[in-house]
């Protein structure tokens, strides 16, 4: 019934140039919609940040947001907008805004107040807290969060890519599936599995780029 690793592992050699085809679509779409969920992610926390009232009103929608699966929101999507890229965006941007924006609301409200009011004792306005004190504090929730987003973008672009599309991982793995070649489906999610991980460990070298005073922290 399943086919043996060494099947799977042929499969894959002999698949690669196509796998890697239908690879870059999906990476691309996933590198997209990561790109915009980081930016809005990243608005929406600042603004909630900012604004009690924001938080009160804005923070249940976007919790809310996340209680309607992915496989319920991707065949509305494909409506709207059609197979083309736009609706497979849309969804990754869904799927990852999210905790960036919780990641990095935490980090915020979680800012020393000490720290805050000291700032504010020697004369320091608003974007200077901000720049100075709560977004180098946030940037361990904002790294955490990035590493859950960007598995979720792969995963998202081929749940979008499974309803429809014309290249892509998902669309891929739809055909096969329909000819019940399931060496060449294990073949897909071993690569979208090791995608993640490549996603993951980049995410950590760049984390130890941009916080370098973090790195010296663990060294001792």
């Amino acid at each position: 019934m399943l086919p043996s690793p060494v099947q799977v592992l042929r499969t894959f050699i002999s698949e690669f140039p196509i796998l890697m085809d239908n690879a870059g679509i999906t990476m691309a779409e996933a590198a997209l919609g990561l790109l915009f969920g980081i930016a809005t992610g990243f608005a929406a926390a600042v603004f909630m940040d900012r604004f009690d009232r924001a938080y009160q009103a804005f923070y249940p929608i976007v919790v809310l947001t996340q209680t309607v699966p992915a496989v319920a929101m991707a065949p509305l999507l494909v409506l709207w907008f059609g197979y083309e890229m736009t609706p497979k965006v849309i969804l990754i941007v869904i799927t990852t805004f999210f905790p960036i924006t919780v990641g990095l609301l935490t980090g915020f409200k979680s800012a020393d107040p000490d720290a805050v009011n000291l700032l504010r004792a020697m004369g320091a306005g608003r974007m200077q807290i901000f720049r100075y004190l709560k977004l180098p504090g946030a940037m361990n929730q904002f790294f955490s969060s990035l590493k859950i987003s960007a598995s979720y973008a792969v995963v998202g672009a081929v749940i979008s890519e499974w309803l429809g599309g014309f290249g892509g991982l998902g669309v891929y793995m739809t055909r096969v599936r329909k000819a019940f070649s399931f060496d060449k489906m294990f073949a897909v999610i071993f690569l979208i599995s090791v995608i993640s991980l490549l996603l993951m460990r980049a995410v950590e070298l760049l984390q130890k780029k941009c916080m370098p005073w973090d790195n010296g922290a663990k060294d001792r």
